[in-house]
């Protein structure tokens, strides 16, 4: 019975700290050139314990965000909306002028609490 508890304890350690060492994207298809906050779309790139961008700047209304695991396996929430993206996906929110925290919403390892961007709408 030792054997199984401690069998499963690893396993869990190990999927635990995996969870960002995975590759989602397609191998060579994005290029961290094409990271964009432009017009009412923002692209968040999220790799192991960062965004791509410290913050991104959009215009107030109706604003659609993307996000694209570059490396790992990620989720956003972002602070005073109900904008939740868990794994690679969009949501649309309309906002009113102000700054937002977007946070990864998924533990990704050791830098996961530090895994912040601003948002900035104008």
């Amino acid at each position: 019975m030792k054997k199984f508890i401690i069998g499963v304890m690893f396993l869990t350690l190990v999927l635990f700290l995996a969870a960002c060492g995975g590759d989602d994207a397609a191998s060579g298809s994005e290029d961290a050139s094409s990271d964009k906050s432009s017009g009412n779309t923002v692209e968040l790139v999220a790799s192991n314990w960062e965004f791509a961008e410290d913050s991104y700047t959009v215009p107030a209304g109706e604003v659609t965000f993307d996000l694209v695991n570059e490396e790992g396996f990620h989720g956003i929430a972002i602070d005073g909306t109900d904008v939740k993206i868990e794994g690679e996906g969009s949501a649309t929110a309309t906002l009113e002028p102000g700054e937002y925290t977007i946070n990864c919403i998924v533990p990704c390892g050791e830098g996961h609490a530090e895994m912040t961007a601003q948002l900035i709408v104008e």
